[in-house]
């Protein structure tokens, strides 16, 4: 009968009635709270990265992305600036022996600024015509354009420059640079806020300053061509130089890096819409 009210524990003392069931509840009960606790955990931590994929936050593989692209763009604005910087646009080169027997006059010039350079003949090739090449040692004197003070042309082997397009070419390219750095704070800002819409704006802004790059390049080169036709009463030589090279190619990598931002910024991935899986495509 007894054993009815008492529980024995195994080494034979009684338990008292409802002790047993009470530390059971509150076993239970406190294991229900914990449960609870991380219920709500789990719910708050979908709710965040809900909100998250809401407010248009940026994965880690896609701010990897955008890195790689801006990592492109920045190679075309280094060369931009490396190319606008230097004065080795075009070489002008009369022959070699136009003035007399031991030295030469080679010029140089760019959009801001021209130069001439006395060669010795004995340091040019035999077989080249031309004095030059103006890399070779020699005396070098450098004059800025008086286009954007004054406004006279300049005057190089009794030829004169055609001011409109040489102030045109320079005012397209630095407009183009003004854009590189507009593209490049959108970038910035893109991958602090985590905000694609931001993608759009530097696509536009980098794709326009290679347009615009090129276009200046197309300018300036029919400006060597006017230059040229100015007077025939000597003859020249003349060749785009390595500051043209840098610039025609910092034209082509902003337009593809423009272009890497605009397809960022697609809301869908332009490969796989084309080239869908297999499984994918199968079903």
């Amino acid at each position: 009968m007894w054993s009815t009210f008492f529980l024995h524990e195994e080494d034979g003392r009684p338990i008292p009635p409802g002790a047993g069931v009470g530390a059971g509840a509150g076993t239970l009960g406190l294991t229900g709270v914990m449960g609870g606790r991380g219920a709500g955990a789990g719910a708050m931590g979908v709710k965040r990265r809900a909100k998250a994929s809401t407010s248009g936050g940026m994965s880690d593989v896609q701010e990897g992305k955008i890195k790689l692209a801006f990592f492109v763009a920045i190679v075309g604005v280094v060369l931009t600036v490396l190319g606008l910087g230097t004065e080795y646009w075009v070489v002008l080169s009369p022959p070699k022996n136009f003035y007399n027997n031991q030295t030469c006059l080679a010029a140089h010039y760019g959009l801001w600024k021209g130069c001439t350079r006395t060669l010795w003949v004995a340091d040019i090739d035999p077989e080249r015509e031309s004095c030059g090449p103006a890399e070779l040692p020699g005396e070098s004197n450098c004059t800025y354009f008086k286009f954007y003070t004054t406004g006279e042309n300049a005057v190089i082997f009794q030829k004169t420059t055609e001011k409109s397009l040489n102030v045109a070419a320079a005012m397209m390219a630095l407009f183009g640079l003004f854009l590189m750095v507009t593209g490049a704070i959108c970038i910035t800002t893109a991958l602090s806020k985590g905000e694609s819409f931001f993608l759009k704006a530097a696509s536009v802004c980098f794709i326009l300053s290679g347009l615009l790059i090129l276009l200046s390049l197309i300018v300036f080169n029919q400006s060597v061509l006017s230059f040229l036709a100015s007077d025939h009463s000597v003859p020249l030589h003349h060749e785009l130089s390595w500051s043209v090279s840098c610039v025609g190619f910092a034209g082509a990598i902003l337009i593809l890096g423009g272009t890497l931002f605009l397809l960022l910024a697609l809301p869908f991935s332009p490969w796989r819409r084309c080239f869908p899986p297999k499984n994918e495509s199968d079903s």
